[in-house]
């Protein structure tokens, strides 16, 4: 069976019992990781047919918490549900995910800024990157994706690309590996699931592989060495894992405010 809650910290206290175990003990004394780097989306891999009903309308990612009367919603969040709350429902249903999942997302991305640029060229309400938007707007014969339709289109398409990457996850850690995909690209999630493999985890854990994140880091270039053989991350050295993480769990909890708060 996986051991789904053990920390690193566990490992050092059991010695090295075997090879891989040492490795990553002589690496337990290098400093945390202070995640500073930018990184590109992934482009989009191309998605399996989606339905309705794959998803359950809404999904479970937990207890959720208490949240404010509808009416206490902040006054940003009334306008923007006011003016694109059917279409994000209509676009959400269309590709069998909880409307109110997105709309957490548009949140957290660009605070309902229709016009949102970050600094690493994403934009819309969804932020998506440009070479992704490039392959959903061929994908899905979007012309502009600037257009907040079809910038919610296009990043509920890919966000449900994503889930269906990780069909052998339990639904609340499937849901929160493709928001870690959405946010740092699939193929980090990937190298984060050969980590947690590596160290005997379940790599369809959420926990375990948001524990693996940081150790994508160069810091820990002796780990890199057992787990690839190009002795490295296959995308790359990762640094901003505390970003990535973060994200995640802002959503989440916005969601699930979100689900005690809308119908």
């Amino acid at each position: 069976m996986y051991s789904r809650g053990s920390k690193l910290t566990d490992v050092s206290k059991q010695g090295a019992v075997m090879l891989k175990l040492s490795h990553l003990i002589c690496i337990l004394a290098l400093a945390s990781l202070i995640g500073c780097t930018p990184v590109d989306e992934s482009v989009i891999k191309k998605a399996s047919s989606a339905s309705a009903g794959d998803i359950p309308g809404a999904v479970n990612v937990g207890k959720a918490m208490e949240a404010p009367a509808e009416a206490e919603l902040d006054p940003e969040m009334r306008a923007f549900l006011k003016e694109f709350g059917p279409m994000i429902r209509r676009q959400a249903s269309a590709y069998g995910l909880d409307w109110r999942l997105i709309l957490a997302m548009v949140k957290q991305e660009s605070r309902f800024t229709e016009d949102a640029l970050s600094h690493k060229g994403a934009s819309g309400l969804m932020q998506i990157m440009p070479t992704t938007g490039e392959e959903l707007a061929a994908r899905l014969s979007l012309r502009d994706l600037q257009h907040p339709e079809n910038n919610i289109r296009g990043g509920v398409y890919y966000l449900r690309s994503l889930y269906d990457f990780f069909r052998k996850a339990d639904e609340t850690d499937r849901i929160k590996l493709a928001l870690a995909a959405y946010n740092a690209g699939i193929r980090r999630v990937y190298d984060a699931q050969d980590i947690a493999a590596y160290l005997d985890e379940n790599p369809q854990s959420w926990e375990a592989v948001r524990d693996a994140f940081p150790l994508l880091s160069k810091r820990y270039y002796t780990l890199h060495r057992s787990v690839w053989p190009g002795e490295k991350p296959r995308s790359g050295w990762f640094g901003n894992s505390r970003e990535t993480v973060a994200y995640v769990d802002n959503v989440i909890h916005y969601y699930e405010e979100l689900r005690v708060t809308l119908n």
